[in-house]
């Protein structure tokens, strides 16, 4: 059966279900297409939380993005009538010349925002719960805090539905071609077409519209989830979000949460673990083991000794990036216009899923962005 539509959008987690939502908010017939189910659990988008934050180390070129994506994310608690966001503030520890504490600083110098230099003895009035390896300091941003991805998936999901979306869900885009008139999908079996195509496959990306020639790599991840006898301590009114640098390794981060309603223990993971190459995302490894924990819960026992109960969690994830790991967001320049993409963004991408769907909406109906992604355009790689 055809089925003409204005966009097509290929994936419905956290990016293309808010693209999804911000082309039919404009009036945009809207097709999207999901091979599992509303906010599932095999891609990117879930774990419970996210931390949302502004002094990005990533760098300052992200700051912009994100005041956006700030107004966006209250925006789009108010529309769903939920709480999306919680502002609990974040610490971003290491030594003063590390990349966690140097680039926040140098991202907040930068836009001027409001942020706090810690030393150890200010750390400690502040979050006894921190137990500081020698030399290091802190920057507290206070407007900082988590986002819960499930949750954000359906309010978009909701919406766009409520704006007119039809969102096809255990949908598998097979093929897809540019041909006269837009792109040609098969999915399922069925044959579909539209002008303009969003790309927001997640790990399944390079599978797709010329992708492989996007250096995109996948990794397994997990988080953990750790019990404690003082769960008052870890509450969000009192602990924030973190990303600890470790001494000696300085291409990983600790990072963690306060305990949120609902849950058994208190979140923490490492970014990137370091322990896995490329992964197929059809075949992941989705069984926990000790060499996935068993590191993390060793930092978090030296680095929050409250935080030294037995494991009571874990979930495993993928991480969907490009080299350098900045995000691929723009048009696909061997498309004449028609497909925009947003890929890559593991895993630090999903603090900005509100102002990507308005990104993407733009690129779609204007062929540009007001805002500067020039640094995260595909055209940036080589041919």
């Amino acid at each position: 059966m055809d089925s003409d539509y204005d966009v097509i959008v290929a994936g419905l987690g956290g990016m293309g279900s808010s693209a999804a939502y911000r082309l039919a908010q404009r009036g945009l017939r809207v097709l999207g297409l999901e091979q599992f189910g509303p906010a599932h659990h095999f891609g990117s988008s879930h774990g419970g939380s996210r931390i949302v934050r502004k002094a990005y180390f990533e760098g300052p070129a992200y700051v912009p993005l994100l005041v956006r994506a700030y107004q966006l994310w209250d925006e789009l608690s108010a529309e769903f009538g939920e709480r999306l966001l919680t502002r609990c503030g974040a610490l971003m520890i290491g030594a003063p010349d590390s990349d966690v504490v140097a680039g926040a600083l140098a991202s907040a110098r930068r836009w001027q925002l409001p942020h706090e230099y810690l030393d150890a003895a200010a750390l400690a009035a502040r979050f006894p719960q921190f137990r500081l390896y020698p030399g290091q300091v802190a920057v507290f941003e206070a407007d900082a805090g988590y986002a819960r991805p499930e949750a954000t998936v359906l309010a978009n999901l909701e919406l766009a539905l409520d704006a007119g979306a039809d969102l096809w869900f255990d949908t598998v885009v097979e093929s897809i071609e540019l041909g006269p008139g837009g792109v040609h999908i098969s999915a399922s079996g069925e044959q579909v077409h539209a002008p303009k195509l969003v790309l927001a496959t997640g790990a399944w990306a390079d599978r797709l519209a010329g992708l492989d020639r996007f250096p995109l790599h996948v990794t397994r991840q997990t988080t953990h989830w750790f019990g404690t006898d003082v769960p008052v301590d870890f509450g969000a009114d009192r602990f924030p979000v973190y990303l600890w640098d470790i001494p000696g390794d300085r291409d990983r981060q600790l990072y963690g949460f306060p305990q949120l309603p609902g849950e058994r223990g208190v979140k923490a993971a490492l970014y990137r673990d370091g322990r896995s190459d490329h992964v197929d995302p059809d075949t992941l490894d989705r069984r926990i083991s000790e060499a996935d924990w068993q590191p993390v819960q060793q930092l978090v026992r030296q680095g929050l000794p409250a935080l030294d109960g037995p494991l009571v969690d874990s979930s495993v994830c993928m991480y969907p990036a490009a080299d350098g790991d900045d995000f691929v967001l723009g048009i696909h320049p061997g498309s004449s216009g028609r497909v925009v993409l947003a890929v890559g963004f593991s895993g630090h991408g999903f603090k900005f899923v509100p102002v990507v769907g308005e990104i993407v909406a733009d690129l779609v109906q204007h062929g540009q962005s007001r805002l500067d992604i020039d640094f995260l355009a595909p055209a940036r790689f080589p041919d």
